[in-house]
Protein backbone atom coordinates (compact mmCIF):
# COMPACT_ATOMS: atom_id res chain seq x y z
CA UNK A 1 0.00 0.00 0.00
CA UNK A 2 1.36 3.25 -1.13
CA UNK A 3 0.78 6.45 1.76
CA UNK A 4 1.25 9.74 0.80
CA UNK A 5 2.52 12.52 3.05
CA UNK A 6 3.63 15.78 3.94
CA UNK A 7 7.63 15.36 3.74
CA UNK A 8 9.19 15.79 7.16
CA UNK A 9 12.89 16.08 8.70
CA UNK A 10 13.50 12.30 8.92
CA UNK A 11 13.00 11.64 5.31
CA UNK A 12 16.35 13.50 4.40
CA UNK A 13 18.44 11.23 4.79
CA UNK A 14 16.18 8.69 2.39
CA UNK A 15 15.93 11.86 0.18
CA UNK A 16 19.04 12.52 -0.23
CA UNK A 17 20.42 9.07 -0.66
CA UNK A 18 17.65 8.94 -3.59
CA UNK A 19 18.36 12.49 -5.13
CA UNK A 20 22.24 11.34 -5.45
CA UNK A 21 21.21 7.96 -7.57
CA UNK A 22 20.12 10.10 -9.89
CA UNK A 23 23.12 13.20 -9.32
CA UNK A 24 25.82 10.00 -9.67
CA UNK A 25 24.16 7.27 -12.12
CA UNK A 26 22.42 9.41 -14.44
CA UNK A 27 21.47 12.76 -16.50
CA UNK A 28 17.92 12.73 -15.31
CA UNK A 29 19.78 15.71 -12.59
CA UNK A 30 21.99 17.94 -13.54
CA UNK A 31 23.82 18.04 -10.64
CA UNK A 32 27.33 16.87 -10.73
CA UNK A 33 28.22 16.74 -7.28
CA UNK A 34 26.09 14.42 -4.44
CA UNK A 35 23.93 16.10 -2.09
CA UNK A 36 23.73 16.05 1.50
CA UNK A 37 20.79 15.25 3.87
CA UNK A 38 21.23 18.86 5.48
CA UNK A 39 21.70 20.69 2.22
CA UNK A 40 18.13 19.54 1.28
CA UNK A 41 16.36 20.00 4.54
CA UNK A 42 17.95 23.77 4.62
CA UNK A 43 16.12 23.82 1.19
CA UNK A 44 12.68 22.56 2.22
CA UNK A 45 12.96 24.93 5.58
CA UNK A 46 13.50 27.99 3.78
CA UNK A 47 10.70 27.16 1.05
CA UNK A 48 8.29 24.53 3.17
CA UNK A 49 5.76 27.26 3.61
CA UNK A 50 5.23 28.15 0.18
CA UNK A 51 6.35 25.21 -1.53
CA UNK A 52 5.03 21.71 -0.76
CA UNK A 53 7.71 18.56 -0.50
CA UNK A 54 5.44 14.95 -0.31
CA UNK A 55 6.88 11.69 0.52
CA UNK A 56 5.38 8.28 -0.62
CA UNK A 57 5.74 5.44 2.29
CA UNK A 58 5.20 1.87 -0.14
CA UNK A 59 4.89 -0.91 2.44
CA UNK A 60 5.98 1.11 5.07
CA UNK A 61 9.43 2.08 3.47
CA UNK A 62 10.66 5.36 1.67
CA UNK A 63 9.28 5.45 -2.06
CA UNK A 64 10.48 8.49 -3.43
CA UNK A 65 9.31 12.02 -2.76
CA UNK A 66 7.40 14.95 -5.02
CA UNK A 67 8.12 18.93 -4.44
CA UNK A 68 7.55 22.15 -5.96
CA UNK A 69 10.09 24.87 -6.02
CA UNK A 70 10.13 28.24 -7.52
CA UNK A 71 9.91 28.49 -11.41
CA UNK A 72 11.99 31.93 -11.74
CA UNK A 73 12.13 34.47 -9.06
CA UNK A 74 10.90 37.41 -10.77
CA UNK A 75 7.27 38.42 -8.92
CA UNK A 76 5.12 37.77 -11.96
CA UNK A 77 6.09 34.20 -11.84
CA UNK A 78 4.95 33.89 -8.38
CA UNK A 79 1.78 31.58 -9.06
CA UNK A 80 3.85 29.03 -11.47
CA UNK A 81 5.59 26.24 -9.76
CA UNK A 82 8.08 24.03 -11.05
CA UNK A 83 7.82 20.18 -10.17
CA UNK A 84 9.62 17.16 -9.74
CA UNK A 85 9.20 13.32 -8.28
CA UNK A 86 11.76 10.70 -7.62
CA UNK A 87 10.92 7.41 -7.34
CA UNK A 88 12.86 4.70 -5.53
CA UNK A 89 14.21 1.63 -8.13
CA UNK A 90 11.78 -1.24 -6.71
CA UNK A 91 9.05 1.75 -6.90
CA UNK A 92 9.24 2.39 -10.17
CA UNK A 93 6.27 1.07 -12.75
CA UNK A 94 3.93 1.00 -9.49
CA UNK A 95 1.92 4.21 -9.82
CA UNK A 96 4.40 5.58 -6.98
CA UNK A 97 5.16 8.72 -9.23
CA UNK A 98 1.77 9.21 -10.57
CA UNK A 99 0.22 8.98 -6.80
CA UNK A 100 3.18 11.82 -5.59
CA UNK A 101 2.40 14.12 -8.62
CA UNK A 102 -1.39 14.11 -8.23
CA UNK A 103 -1.60 15.06 -4.25
CA UNK A 104 1.39 17.56 -5.25
CA UNK A 105 -0.81 19.02 -7.89
CA UNK A 106 -3.81 19.14 -5.54
CA UNK A 107 -1.67 21.08 -2.95
CA UNK A 108 -0.56 23.61 -5.67
CA UNK A 109 -3.77 24.07 -6.36
CA UNK A 110 -5.25 24.68 -2.96
CA UNK A 111 -2.18 26.71 -2.42
CA UNK A 112 -3.41 29.01 -4.78
CA UNK A 113 -0.80 28.59 -7.59
CA UNK A 114 -2.21 28.57 -11.31
CA UNK A 115 0.38 26.22 -13.09
CA UNK A 116 3.33 23.81 -12.51
CA UNK A 117 6.16 22.86 -14.93
CA UNK A 118 8.08 19.97 -15.17
CA UNK A 119 11.38 19.73 -16.70
CA UNK A 120 12.81 16.72 -18.33
CA UNK A 121 16.06 15.73 -19.54
CA UNK A 122 15.53 13.69 -22.94
CA UNK A 123 15.37 11.12 -23.66
CA UNK A 124 13.33 9.43 -21.26
CA UNK A 125 9.78 7.79 -22.16
CA UNK A 126 9.04 7.11 -18.49
CA UNK A 127 8.56 10.78 -17.59
CA UNK A 128 7.26 12.33 -20.70
CA UNK A 129 4.24 9.38 -20.31
CA UNK A 130 4.09 10.25 -16.46
CA UNK A 131 3.70 13.87 -16.82
CA UNK A 132 1.36 13.50 -20.19
CA UNK A 133 -1.04 11.48 -18.31
CA UNK A 134 -1.45 13.68 -15.78
CA UNK A 135 -2.72 16.30 -17.96
CA UNK A 136 0.34 17.97 -18.51
CA UNK A 137 1.59 19.71 -22.23
CA UNK A 138 4.85 19.73 -23.66
CA UNK A 139 5.60 23.49 -24.04
CA UNK A 140 9.17 23.40 -25.83
CA UNK A 141 12.36 22.02 -25.52
CA UNK A 142 15.58 23.50 -25.03
CA UNK A 143 18.51 21.95 -27.50
CA UNK A 144 21.52 20.51 -25.70
CA UNK A 145 20.46 22.22 -22.70
CA UNK A 146 23.01 20.48 -20.27
CA UNK A 147 26.29 18.72 -20.26
CA UNK A 148 26.69 15.62 -18.06
CA UNK A 149 28.41 11.82 -18.29
CA UNK A 150 30.14 13.18 -21.61
CA UNK A 151 27.04 14.16 -23.58
CA UNK A 152 24.98 17.26 -24.20
CA UNK A 153 20.89 16.49 -23.09
CA UNK A 154 17.95 18.55 -24.42
CA UNK A 155 15.59 19.32 -21.56
CA UNK A 156 11.61 19.19 -22.06
CA UNK A 157 9.35 20.90 -20.57
CA UNK A 158 6.00 20.38 -19.73
CA UNK A 159 3.24 22.51 -18.45
CA UNK A 160 -0.61 21.82 -16.78
CA UNK A 161 -2.64 24.60 -15.87
CA UNK A 162 -4.53 23.65 -12.24
CA UNK A 163 -6.73 26.65 -12.47
CA UNK A 164 -8.75 27.99 -15.58
CA UNK A 165 -8.16 31.44 -17.76
CA UNK A 166 -10.22 33.30 -15.12
CA UNK A 167 -8.48 32.23 -12.36
CA UNK A 168 -6.78 35.38 -10.01
CA UNK A 169 -4.27 35.14 -7.85
CA UNK A 170 -5.12 35.33 -3.72
CA UNK A 171 -2.34 38.08 -3.86
CA UNK A 172 -0.40 40.21 -5.69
Amino acid sequence: MTTIRPTVEADFPAIAALTNEFIVGSAVHFGYEPVTDAELRGSWVETRERYPWLTAEVGGEFGGYAKAGSWRTRAAYQWSAEVGVYVCGRCRGAGVGSALYRELLDELRRRGFHSAIGGVTLPNDASVRLHERLGFTHVGTFRHAGYKLGAWHDVGFWQVMLHGAGHAPARV
